[in-house]
């Protein structure tokens, strides 16, 4: 039923939704090439480049993973993986933006694929065709994922059907991706990052109102043990501490590593303006990844205060990732101002959905259209074919998307987890190895992907459940394998031609 709050509610979203729509119409009158569709033309700013790759990066997970995280464990769980991002962010920007930007601009390259073949001489495209399926593999569970987070909140706040709510966001979401593309998603990503930390902040400032007052949610805090203490983690239903070990502390902070191996991260580098200017890109992107996730960890503790004082309902197993979602609500029964301002948080929790899931389907139109159609398959169209092929691969992989997020019970984290790990395995290694060690070849490389992609199954389905030592997140050990791999088959087959190391002696002295 839509009473007073409700309908104040849905202004702020409607209201967030069609300016999206109106960003992605004024964008795609500004794609006339495939170059432009996919990266931009290469001209995004160092504002625009570094809040919509955050924003691309952190989706749902930032307002209701790491809150409900935090809420049901205390600081431990949420803080390791929390620095262990904040560290591959930095690194990321660090060493891989400028190089990347430099490399895939002398070759020509427009999609991760694609920048592979170039880079190792693979003239046959076996490593564009070998990537190309393995974003089709993560991807479309990755996208389903968000379609899915989308549906599960309208479904949540309103009671309306899920899988109605799912697609009505699916639509919008491919609507302004289709027809703006990267620029489109690029805007919109930096206006989701705004609203996203505007939801933090109201979110945590009326969480501590609610909660009776700062020192009301310290000491609720403080009453259950290690649930403030990095060293332990904090069991609710039993409300006693387990040691946070230190096999335990490698694996949760290994999240890092995937950064490395992300295409729709690696793509705001690749279509920034100027490389120059990737330092400021820097420093905007990781304050806003530690302060967001700082807040986004103790929103979660600010919960368990609010449920303390009577304000929401104790939130047991995944239920308590709607933290932010209950509080919001909490602050829409307080008048007109209010229930508008919880409209711009849960359009927040829209965002941070949204703005991954834009990109994620562009980095897998472009290996479909791209990579697939033209490279592999050499498929001949001219730019405004590429163009238009680009959007009906885009609509295609969203409506795969949405058959896959059908069902409302599915777990959204565990395929966000999955997918994470093997980005990071399979590419992450072939990024490092392809930007550093010119020895590197195409056959190391292949090997590396394949071999990072396989051990992650292997790793989560056959070795993670023997438990103890081995219950590390499986994206640590296949990381390291596919860097075995890649050494040992480059030193054991023919080095890279002298033109392929000529080009990365050239990218290096830039």
């Amino acid at each position: 039923m839509l009473n007073s709050a409700n309908i104040c509610i849905v202004i702020s979203i409607l209201i967030y939704l069609i300016a999206m729509l109106g960003i992605g119409a004024a964008c795609s009158r500004k794609n006339r090439t495939t170059d432009d569709f996919y990266l931009g033309g290469r001209k995004l700013g160092p504002m625009v480049t570094a809040m919509s790759a955050e924003a691309s990066d952190m989706s749902s997970w930032l307002l209701m993973g790491l809150p409900g995280l935090a809420y049901l464990s205390g600081v431990a769980d949420a803080g390791w993986t929390a620095i262990g991002l904040a560290v591959g962010t930095y690194l990321n920007w660090l060493i891989v933006a400028r190089r990347i930007r430099l490399y895939t601009q002398q070759l020509g390259a427009i999609t991760i694929p694609e920048f592979f073949s170039k880079r190792f001489g693979d003239e046959k495209r076996i490593l564009t065709g070998v990537s190309a399926v393995v974003i089709l593999i993560f991807f479309i569970p990755y996208t389903a994922s968000g379609f899915a987070a989308c549906g599960k909140l309208f479904n949540s706040l309103f009671g309306v059907n899920y899988v109605a709510a799912m697609i009505v966001s699916g639509f919008v979401i491919v609507a302004y991706t289709s027809m703006g593309g990267f620029l489109a998603a690029s805007t919109t990503d930096l206006i989701q990052s705004i609203i996203m930390t505007i939801a933090l902040f109201i979110m945590v400032l009326f969480g501590i109102y609610a909660a009776g007052g700062l020192d009301a949610v310290m000491d609720n805090a403080r009453a259950l043990p290690g649930y403030l203490s990095m060293a332990f983690s904090h069991n609710m239903a039993e409300n006693s501490a387990s040691p946070y070990g230190i096999i335990t502390i490698i694996s949760t902070t290994a999240w890092g590593l995937g950064y490395f191996g992300m295409p729709h991260i690696l793509l705001r580098f690749m279509a920034i303006e100027d490389e120059r200017k990737l330092s400021l890109s820097r420093r905007v992107a990781t304050v806003w990844v530690v302060i967001s996730m700082a807040v986004a960890v103790f929103i979660g503790i600010v919960g368990y205060g609010v449920t303390k004082a009577g304000g929401i309902g104790f939130l047991e197993g995944s239920t308590s990732e709607t933290v932010i979602v209950r509080l919001a609500g909490l602050l829409s029964t307080h008048g007109i101002v209010p229930a508008l301002l919880a409209g711009v948080v849960l359009a927040g929790i829209l965002a941070s959905t949204m703005s991954t899931a834009d990109s994620q389907l562009l980095a897998a139109a472009s290996s479909v259209s791209q990579n697939l159609m033209t490279e592999c398959f050499h498929v001949k169209m001219d730019e405004k074919k590429k163009v238009t092929a680009a959007r009906l691969t885009l609509i295609t992989i969203a409506l795969a998307g949405m058959l896959l997020a059908r069902n409302p019970s599915s777990s959204v984290f565990a395929i966000v987890s999955f997918a994470w790990a093997g980005f990071g395995a399979a590419f992450g290694p072939v990024v490092l190895f392809g930007l550093f060690w010119k020895r590197t070849n195409w056959q190391g490389a292949l090997a590396g992907m394949i071999s990072g992609g396989v051990m992650i199954f292997v790793w989560k389905y056959l070795i993670r459940p023997l438990g103890g030592a081995w219950n590390i997140y499986e994206l640590l050990p296949a990381f390291l394998v596919a860097c075995v791999f890649i050494v040992a088959v480059s030193l054991a087959t023919a080095p890279p031609k002298k033109e392929i190391v000529n080009t990365f002696n050239s990218v290096k002295a830039m």
